[in-house]
């Protein structure tokens, strides 16, 4: 075992307490006073196990959860950056339903939050300690924590991509795949399509009216048809609403589509497609409205090289590591296309993203923390 996984091994009773206490802080997305609980138990973490010289901004937020920046002095040319959120999917009154806040079978870790990904933020905070505390070398560390990310990063994004312009290289926290880290990741775009037609009563006058829902359905068949199983583009008609009887000719409908896709050509071909679409009553108008909440992540050829060192590194820590592409986005979606080398899932093992059994084993949290930090060592 090297020293860094023998570390993290000695120290791993005092992250677990750490990702405990975190968890113990409800922080959904959209509950501003949890989030500000959360936020002062991370600065409370950052200033129990970070060395003194550390500098901290806050970016505040009117109305959603503040962001965190890190910025920690370094040694060695360069600079990397590490990004990982507090935010979590669960409201409120979650961990009374639970059972209990935290619990602990010898082989598992279970809670809201505690895989997506509350433990990968304190392994984020433990690499640097690890770094410290074993004098090892290593570029200047810049650590983001945003509290947005699971509903779309809508005000970090522009710290996240700011800070990534000036990195040679970026980890993104998020949990692995059965081990396995993320280094490509499809990006989401949501469709939204209203159709305006003309109502009419359906028995008296169907002639008169121009169906809105018919045009839409129409509309959403078509799109769907241009998936691609080959590219890995799915289109997906999660919500449609419209009409207000059955007897009349409806006058409006509107539908949401979710959108996966794995590279920037995809969604250049889909931008043009969607426009395209034709309905059979020219009556109907359709508004079409697209928005690319996150790009791909594609494996690009600097990630790669990254990619390659963490493989490298595993190696030589007695142990082989995968990589994997996913169809789930994280903020990683920002960091790739803009030329940064960056891998993702490299936090917690476990499974349950988004689910009540969500949970952690805390046997590989030592080896996933110990990698990062060998690998930043070495950049």
């Amino acid at each position: 075992m090297d020293k860094l996984h023998a570390y993290f091994t000695d120290h791993l009773e005092e992250i677990t307490a750490d990702i405990l206490s975190l968890v113990s802080v409800e922080t959904y997305s959209r509950d501003r006073a949890g989030l500000d609980d959360g936020l002062t138990k991370i600065r409370e973490i950052l200033a129990d196990r970070l060395a003194p010289g550390y500098q901290l901004e806050e970016h505040p937020q009117p109305e959603l959860g503040s962001h965190l920046v890190v910025r920690v002095p370094g040694d060695q040319p360069g600079k990397v950056l590490l990004v990982g959120h507090y935010d979590t999917v669960w409201p409120r009154g979650t961990l009374s339903e639970w059972g209990e806040a935290v619990q602990q079978d010898g082989l598992k870790l279970t809670g809201p939050g505690i895989f997506d990904m509350k433990t990968g933020l304190v392994q984020a905070i433990w690499v640097i300690r690890g770094l410290q505390a074993n004098n090892i070398a290593h570029p200047p560390i810049t650590l983001v924590i945003n509290g947005d990310e699971e509903i779309g990063s809508l005000t970090s994004r522009p710290i996240i991509e700011e800070e990534a312009r000036t990195s040679t290289a970026a980890f993104v926290f998020e949990a692995s795949h059965e081990g396995k880290v993320k280094t490509a990741r499809k990006g989401v775009g949501l469709v939204t399509v209203t159709a305006t037609g003309v109502e009419s009563h359906a028995g008296l006058n169907p002639q008169d009216g121009a169906s809105a829902i018919t045009a839409l359905m129409q509309w959403c068949l078509a799109a769907t048809q241009l998936a691609s199983e080959e590219a890995g583009t799915t289109i997906n008609v999660g919500l449609i609403d419209g009409g207000t009887g059955s007897n009349v000719v409806a006058g409006k409908a509107t539908a949401m589509l979710d959108i996966r896709i794995r590279t920037e050509a995809e969604m250049h071909r889909l931008d043009k497609e969607f426009d395209l679409i034709t309905w059979s009553d020219p009556r109907v108008k359709m508004d079409v409205r697209k928005e690319w909440n996150r790009p791909p992540m594609e494996f690009t050829p600097a990630s790669q090289q990254l990619y390659a060192l963490v493989a490298r590194t595993a190696t030589e820590m007695g142990r082989e590591i995968d990589h994997v592409s996913v169809g789930g986005a994280s903020d990683a979606n920002y960091i790739a296309p803009l030329g940064i080398p960056v891998v993702c899932g490299i936090g917690a093992n476990g499974a349950g993203a988004h689910a009540r059994h969500e949970f952690v084993y805390p046997a590989e949290i030592p080896f996933f923390t110990a990698l990062v930090a060998n690998s930043v060592a070495q950049l």
